[in-house]
């Protein structure tokens, strides 16, 4: 077992979550390499070890690494498993930030459509900031 892995980061998913298990997967391995909690060439758990412990199809964690894989964000070796990828923090960021970008005109777009001020937006987004 990948001991060191599940010691520095604690993956969870929950199917109260709406999105798909695979990108609950995704998404907290991208958050840990951009935070650096996962550095390059870090060792992930086998799909059967990952699917294991989160009590996941290993079809599902697949899934998440081939995405992953995919994305440039791990690496799989042949005989030797799946690492994390080189990958800039920078370029995580920007991605990151397309992603927001493309997230809230989807909402506000939900808001303008229902008659939401702008205002209201904002004093939403205010109080929901992590202070």
């Amino acid at each position: 077992m990948h001991g060191e892995f599940w010691r520095r980061f604690a993956l969870a998913v929950s199917p109260l979550n709406p999105d798909p298990m695979y990108r609950q997967v995704t998404d907290q391995i991208k958050h840990a390499i951009a935070s650096g909690a996962l550095v390059p060439e870090a060792p992930l758990p086998s799909i059967r070890e990952m699917a294991a412990v989160l009590r996941l199809s290993p079809i599902t964690v697949k899934r998440a690494y081939s995405d992953l894989e995919h994305e440039g964000f791990i690496i799989t070796r042949p005989g030797l498993g799946s690492f994390v990828a080189g990958v800039s923090r920078v370029e995580l960021r920007d991605q990151k930030l397309k992603e927001v970008q493309r997230e809230l005109s989807r909402i506000l777009r939900t808001a303008r459509a229902f008659g939401i001020s702008l205002t209201r937006i904002r004093k939403m987004v205010n109080d929901s900031w992590p202070r």
